[in-house]
């Protein structure tokens, strides 16, 4: 009889990279990632998914920064300016580990010319029965206007910030709340459902990566293992 996981365990695997012009560094990769330790179908099959994501993340590498990177270094080369040297990192965070949920975000930075820095996160949630990600709408009650639902609680979350003084959101924010939201931007954590906007997508580079929780029990969010399976 299979027996089902109710949690995860992990370590951290680490990759790290280097591309040289001329024998001079441009550009360098550092990569840490979770490794299952289980030797059951599901850790192996999230083991090669993270394995996977660490290959595709050095092949971005390698493939659209590591050009920025020669060309920004041949320009300074030629006009006698400090060598630049890009960096790029991947890492992740878990938020939720019990109850046969498992979730995280990774997250990459990639810092370029000085006062340039991007972040890129993707969030993940694994049902460690079934073995496959679990879809946000899974963690509302079937018809619920859920999608409505957090896009209202993050309007009140930023005007509540705006009139704090606390933060700064782009003018036509209302607008690009409704065009950016992603629905696999979520993980959870032991408050509640946490979901975020890319970086630039509702605010400028100051604010990174805005994020927005809605507690369990809250606007038919439903707690951990009453998901919709």
């Amino acid at each position: 009889m299979r027996t089902c996981l109710t949690e995860l365990c992990t370590e951290p695997f680490a990759a790290e990279r280097e591309w040289t012009v001329e024998g001079i560094p441009v550009l360098t990769a550092a990569v840490e990632l979770p490794q299952p330790q289980g030797t059951d179908a599901v850790s192996r099959r999230i083991r090669r998914y993270y394995q996977a994501q660490c290959k595709a993340f050095l092949r971005y590498c390698e493939r659209w920064l590591f050009p920025q990177a020669e060309a920004e270094y041949r320009a300074a080369l030629a006009a006698s300016t400090p060598l630049p040297c890009f960096r790029a990192e991947l890492g992740y965070r878990v938020t939720y580990n019990g109850g046969g949920l498992w979730s995280l975000y990774t997250q990459s930075r990639e810092v370029s010319l000085p006062g340039r820095t991007l972040l890129t996160r993707r969030g993940d949630t694994w049902d460690l029965a079934a073995g496959y990600p679990v879809p946000l709408s899974a963690f509302f009650p079937a018809r619920s206007p859920w999608r409505r639902q957090l896009l209202a609680l993050a309007a009140e979350d930023i005007q509540r910030q705006e009139r704090a003084g606390v933060a700064r959101y782009d003018p036509e924010w209302r607008k690009k709340l409704r065009r950016r939201f992603n629905s696999r931007n979520y993980y959870l954590t032991e408050e509640g459902l946490t979901y975020f906007f890319p970086m630039y997508a509702i605010a400028p580079a100051a604010e990174a990566i805005p994020t927005f929780t809605l507690p369990y029990g809250q606007r038919d969010l439903l707690p951990p293992g009453e998901h919709r399976k």
